[in-house]
C-alpha cells in the first residue's frame, strides 16, 4: 500500500512537470528577455510554500549569474519594499494568483515602474493581469489526496524556475570560472579553483613509453602505474598518442596479434591535452566534452609534464575533495 501510494505521488508530480513542456510559449521568451535586459536584480516574492520555492529559485539564479533577492511579501509591506528599485524585475509566485499578501504589493511595484513576471496556475488571476509575462505552472491535480497541500504545483514551479535559470545561464554564456567566483568557499569551490599542476601525477608515476616500445613491455608499464592508460611520447617528451584499457579491449576483439606489435602502431594519435596552469574546472570541462577520463598535462611548448586522471579531481589518491 505504501509503495503504491508513493509511486502514484511521483507519477502525479512527474506528469505535472512534463505538462509544462507544451505550455511554454512567448511569455517564457518575454521573461527571459526582460531579465536579460535588467540592469539590476530579479526580486522574487511569494508566501508560504510558494515563498520557499521562491527562495530556492533566487539561490539558483544567484549562483548561475543572475543577481536575485527574495522579498517576503509581509516584510515588504512593513518597510522592506524600500530595497526595490525601479530597475528591478519582479518574479511573483502564487499558484492561485490571488494570495492577498502578494496582490496587495502589485500596485506598489507598478507605481515604482517595475515589470512583473508571474508564476501562477491561474491565468485569469489578479497576479496574471498585472504581469508583463505569465508563466503557467498549473497542474491537473495535487499529489496530496485531499487536494489541499501544495505538492505537484510546487514541484512544477521549482522545475520551471530551474528551466528559467538554465536558459539565462546559457544566454549569458556563464562558465565554470564564473561559477567559481560565486562559490569561493566550500568543497565545490575547492574542487574548481585548484590548478591542474596541484593534482596531476608527475615523474615516475606517469605511464609513458616511446613509440617503438613493444606492446608486452608497454602493458607491463601500464599495469605497474595502474591508471588504465599509457602515454606514448617522443624522445623530446612531446605527446604522440595514448593507449587506454578500452583501446586494448577493442583491439583484442579485432585481433590477438597486437601482442607482437609496437605501441606506436596501436595508439590513438594526438590525444587531448591540458596545460598545467589551467584550473581543475577546465580539465573537468574538457573531460566531459570529449568523454575521456585521462588527460596528458603539457607545458606551453607542448612537452609532457604530468598526467591527470578523473579520480584525481574527484577525490581518489592523495588529493581529496568532496563534491
Amino acid at each position: 500500500m505504501s509503495i503504491s501510494l508513493a509511486q502514484e505521488v511521483l507519477r502525479i508530480e512527474a506528469n505535472g512537470v512534463l505538462a509544462l513542456i507544451d505550455r511554454l510559449d512567448h511569455h517564457f521568451e518575454r521573461a527571459v528577455e526582460l531579465i536579460m535586459a535588467c540592469p539590476s536584480r530579479v526580486i522574487i516574492t511569494g508566501i508560504g510554500k510558494s515563498g520557499i520555492i521562491g527562495q530556492k529559485i533566487a539561490a539558483t539564479l544567484n549562483s548561475t549569474g543572475t543577481s536575485s533577492f527574495f522579498l517576503h511579501p509581509v516584510e515588504a509591506m512593513h518597510g522592506d519594499l524600500g530595497i526595490v528599485s525601479a530597475s528591478d524585475v519582479i518574479l511573483a509566485i502564487s499558484n492561485s494568483g490571488e494570495t492577498p499578501e502578494l496582490t496587495m504589493l502589485l500596485p506598489n511595484f507598478q507605481r515604482r515602474g517595475n515589470q512583473i513576471i508571474a508564476m501562477t496556475g491561474n491565468l485569469a488571476s489578479t497576479l496574471a493581469r498585472h504581469a508583463y509575462a505569465v508563466l503557467d505552472v498549473g497542474v491537473e491535480r495535487e499529489a496530496c489526496p485531499l487536494g489541499l497541500a501544495p505538492t505537484a504545483s510546487t514541484t512544477a514551479t521549482l522545475a520551471l524556475g530551474d528551466a528559467l535559470a538554465v536558459v539565462l545561464l546559457n544566454r549569458k554564456q556563464f562558465k565554470e570560472s564564473d561559477f567559481l567566483r560565486n562559490h569561493p568557499g566550500g568543497t565545490l569551490g575547492d574542487r574548481l579553483k585548484v590548478r591542474v599542476a596541484e593534482v596531476m601525477l608527475t615523474g615516475d608515476r606517469v605511464p609513458a613509453v616511446a613509440p617503438e616500445t613493444g606492446f608486452r613491455a608497454a602493458l607491463a608499464v601500464m599495469n605497474d602505474k595502474n591508471l588504465g592508460a599509457l602515454l606514448v611520447v617522443s624522445g623530446e617528451k612531446y605527446v604522440l598518442g595514448i593507449l587506454t584499457d578500452g583501446d586494448i579491449r577493442r583491439l583484442m576483439v579485432k585481433s590477438a596479434a597486437i601482442l607482437d606489435r609496437r605501441v606506436g602502431e596501436l595508439m590513438t594519435a594526438a590525444p587531448k591535452t591540458i596545460l598545467a596552469d589551467l584550473l581543475a574546472a577546465d580539465a573537468l570541462s574538457l573531460m566531459q566534452r570529449h568523454e575521456v577520463t585521462i588527460l596528458p598535462v603539457v607545458d606551453e611548448g607542448g612537452r609532457l609534464v604530468g598526467i591527470l586522471h578523473l579520480h584525481d579531481l574527484l577525490g581518489k589518491g592523495e588529493f581529496r575533495v568532496l563534491i
